[in-house]
């Protein structure tokens, strides 16, 4: 996959499958100025860090546009019809959210997010099935996330790879998301501080296990 080479300052998070077709995120969601550290970020980081039990929010375009002529397009049914079902997440190039992927561990589960799209929101689950490893792009100058300041001997970036779990058993829309983060801003409800909200440029988000478990609950019960 890629999301936006933020350390290039391209602005958007990217993903393509295995080295195929790319797919990025928000531009303007992935950009440096999300590396800045505000009092609700910093609570957001500490929150997750606290909590070990690590779950993400991985977030990639299910609608054509083209990246430097090329179709960054990678939804979860791009994923399901890969082999094994399984694709690296790279092309990402913002700090933050590269150190996000090198802290993922072996069959950890995250939220497939669809962004700048129609209607973004959460589609799927997928599992972290290998570690974080040198994103092949980096290295690629007719890729449109190439990085010539990266070296092979000391590569800046890296990816994983994700396998697809299963579907939700509804799409969880992103505005349904943020009535309960409203709203638990002011009861102290487990969407509070949730990232998606408070780090809402990084392609790649923690989630505490309270945030998980609530957003999975989400499913059984009619759109709010």
């Amino acid at each position: 996959m890629s999301q936006g080479s933020r350390g290039n300052r391209r602005g958007a998070d990217k993903k393509g499958p295995a080295g195929k077709r790319m797919k990025t995120k928000n531009p303007g969601e992935a950009s440096t100025r999300a590396e800045n550290s505000s009092p609700q970020k910093t609570s957001t980081l500490k929150e997750c860090e606290k909590n070990l039990s690590r779950y993400w929010l991985m977030k990639s375009e299910p609608e054509s546009r083209l990246e430097k002529g090329v179709d960054v397009k990678f939804g979860i049914e791009d994923l399901k019809a890969q082999p094994k079902q399984t694709a690296c997440w790279d092309g990402v190039r913002n700090y933050q959210a590269r150190n996000f992927l090198r802290a993922m561990k072996l069959e950890e589960e995250a939220f497939f997010y669809h962004s700048n799209c129609k209607e973004p929101g959460i589609a799927g689950l997928v599992k972290i099935v290998k570690e974080a490893y040198p994103d092949h792009t980096q290295f690629e100058k007719s890729n449109p996330y190439y990085d010539p300041s990266s070296k092979k001997d000391n590569p800046k970036w890296s990816m994983v790879d994700v396998q697809f779990v299963r579907m939700m058993k509804r799409f969880i829309p992103l505005a349904e998301l943020k009535t309960h983060h409203q709203a638990h801003k002011a009861t102290g409800g487990p969407l509070k501080n949730m990232a998606l909200f408070t780090l809402q440029r990084l392609s790649v988000q923690p989630l505490t296990q309270e945030e998980f478990d609530f957003i999975l609950s989400l499913e059984e019960k009619e759109p709010s």
